[in-house]
């Protein structure tokens, strides 16, 4: 487990102001004097400057001090040790003894016999094997397996959003490279790629990069690869020739052909694209028929406009690298799939359907990293035909004085013509109030009672003025989208299915716990409750740091009805913790409805205070509903 200090730096990093120690300690599952005692190390580790400061509202972080404090080792932890001891054991081709370990690292015996176990979790359903011979112990399996289990290290020293270079380095080992070389080694594969007909994905081109420094690192140990599981194509043979150059400059090492053709085969199926006809990439028709069969059923099920021509050609291509980097075990990490679940629920949850029906027919398990970029795909899609449902109607009210409404609607064309469309000018002195029914009313007269959907404008606008018709305009999107759930939630929470508290228990007994009063009032079977756990097993349905929206992925519930489920002590979710769990039973006639309540829920549950004010007052089932649609109403 990682460093509890480092966690909390990393929340406190990822917030926009003020903590509270009740949610900081709700997020680690610990209580809040334990926060108070993290924040005084961490102030401990910044002295004499302070990383982190405390008043009434809770903690705050110095943005600049906390930042820096990442890349300070704070000492030896069972992890680090863990880590140390994976990294003697890639080193040493007949095994390290175990006394002589102890002795070096100045713990027991003991200790490392426990930190042992802990290596055997580590590559548990991996090709690599702890062989014990009395105190000597090595590691087993071949070279692209011992690669991956750096990998391996490097990501967990990742998952937090700790990545920097000096982190990495004393994790994985990469003695030979110089820190200073990643960055130019970068710079110039991305040009150069880019000048031999690629769009490079710079998400996954920094973890590749990674791979390639591992790959020349290990070969100056004399670890070089003999071979790999895939033969060199024309663009493979390209792509190792612009490595082996870049290797050489940049890392100091000349890799050989196996190495070459391997790093190759994760570059062309992780980082980079063909945008050249003379690289087009054939597709294997079977790939593209069941992605093209996935996106029909998911676009169906959700109601989103994904099917299309070259949306179908992309994804396809993307699918048909997932299978290469399946075949080589080399999944592609993404940064942004934290942010992508919470911010866009509805998005990654159709990427799910797809990932879903594609990995059933091509026999792929795929994580959430994996799926985070079929989201990505799918949002791109989805954004091209967002404008609509974005632009908000307005009426000008600006009294006749030659032609200052024209100059006042030509402004705001340009300024803000991408989010508020014009629809109605009105130029008389005493207008018809009550008849102006658009989204904004954007006046240079004061109306007789302002409302949300009134701006008061000087008839020249200035910059601050149109900021605030943007920040009206966003005030309004948000009011709408919430005033549509207020209305769907009103019919579908049930009396009877709302618990709290919450029974303490793993992902699987919680869902089956939300779904006993939901089969009793026969919304839905068994099965559904088994399909909701085959659905939360494929990806965490933790949308937020409060949240978690169980569900199975077809809509055949009777009718649509909420589960609700409130913790009094966070409870374990996948890689994240939460207080409350919903499930949903949607049936197959309210399916319209399911973006809406997806999507804003998830919303209401991003915002601590809302979260707060809902477990401190929401606690029987009139008391919820009426905190929800009081967060909702704001």
């Amino acid at each position: 487990m990682r460093r509890r200090p480092e966690k909390v730096a990393n929340l406190l990093l990822r917030a926009e102001g003020w903590v509270t120690a009740g949610s900081i300690a709700d997020s680690l599952g610990v209580t809040p004097r334990s926060v108070r005692s993290y924040v005084s190390q961490l102030n401990a580790r910044s002295t004499p400057v302070t990383a982190v400061e405390s008043g009434p509202l809770g903690y705050r972080a110095d943005r600049a001090v906390l930042a820096g404090l990442r890349g300070e080792a704070e000492g030896e932890t069972p992890q680090d040790r863990v880590h140390s001891l994976v990294r003697e054991l890639l080193g040493a081709s007949s095994g390290i003894d175990i006394h002589r370990t102890a002795a070096r690292l100045h713990v027991s015996e003991a200790t490392i016999e426990s930190d042992l176990v802990r290596v055997r979790d580590l590559i548990a359903g991996t090709e690599l094997k702890l062989r014990r011979s009395g105190p000597r112990v090595m590691l087993v399996g071949d070279e692209l397996a011992q690669r991956r289990l750096v990998s391996k290290l490097a990501h967990e020293e990742m998952d937090d959003g700790f990545a920097d270079m000096a982190s990495l380095r004393r994790t994985i080992g990469l003695e030979s490279i110089d820190p200073k070389s990643f960055s130019p080694f970068k710079q110039e594969l991305t040009t150069r790629l880019g000048e031999q007909g690629f769009y490079v994905n710079e998400l996954a081109v920094s973890d590749v990069i990674l791979h390639v420094a591992i790959a020349a690192d290990r070969v100056a140990q004399g670890r070089a690869l003999t071979g790999t599981h895939v033969d060199p194509s024309a663009q493979q043979r390209q792509v190792a020739e612009l490595l082996d150059d870049l290797t050489l400059k940049h890392f100091g090492t000349r890799v050989g052909l196996g190495d070459l053709h391997h790093l190759a085969s994760l570059i062309l199926t992780r980082a980079v694209t063909p945008k050249g006809e003379a690289l087009e990439v054939a597709l294997d028709p079977h790939i593209e028929s069941v992605v093209r069969e996935a996106v029909r059923h998911a676009a169906e099920e959700y109601l989103v406009d994904i099917f299309h021509d070259d949306f179908l050609r992309r994804l396809s291509l993307h699918v048909q690298n997932l299978v290469h980097r399946a075949r080589e075990q080399a999944w592609s990490r993404n940064p942004l799939t934290r942010s992508l679940k919470a911010a866009y629920p509805m998005v990654f949850e159709v990427a799910v359907s797809i990932a879903s029906q594609v990995g059933d027919h091509l026999r792929l398990s795929l994580g959430d990293d994996e799926i985070a970029y079929i989201a990505m795909h799918v949002g791109g899609r989805l954004e091209r035909n967002r404008r609509s449902d974005a632009v908000l109607t307005a009426t000008i009210v600006c009294p006749g004085y030659y032609e200052l409404h024209e100059l006042l609607r030509s402004r705001i064309d340009r300024s803000l013509g991408s989010s508020v469309e014009v629809t109605a000018v009105e130029t008389e002195m005493s207008p018809d109030w009550s008849a102006i029914t658009t989204d904004l009313v954007l006046t240079t007269i004061d109306p007789p009672v302002p409302d949300e959907r009134t701006v008061l404008l000087p008839p020249f606008l200035t910059d601050s003025d149109t900021e605030r018709i943007a920040a009206a305009a966003a005030r309004r999107r948000r009011s709408l989208r919430l005033a549509r759930l207020r209305a769907e939630l009103e019919h579908y929470f049930h009396p009877s299915a709302f618990i709290r508290p919450l029974p303490a228990a793993k992902e699987a007994g919680v869902i089956r716990t939300l779904g006993a009063p939901l089969v009793e009032l026969g919304v839905i079977d068994e099965d559904y409750i088994d399909r909701a756990i085959a659905r939360e097993e494929m990806s965490s349905t933790a949308f937020t740091d409060a949240l978690a929206v169980p569900h199975a992925l077809k809509m055949t519930a009777g009718r649509t009805v909420l589960s609700v489920g409130v913790a009094e002590s966070s409870l374990r979710w996948g890689d994240s913790r939460v207080q409350f769990v919903v499930l949903v039973a949607f049936s197959e006639e309210d399916r319209e409805a399911f973006q809406t309540i997806f999507e804003q829920l998830v919303e209401v549950f991003n915002e601590r205070d809302s979260v707060q004010r809902l477990l401190r007052r929401g606690t029987n089932f009139t008391d919820f509903l009426d905190e929800l649609t009081a967060v909702i109403d704001g």
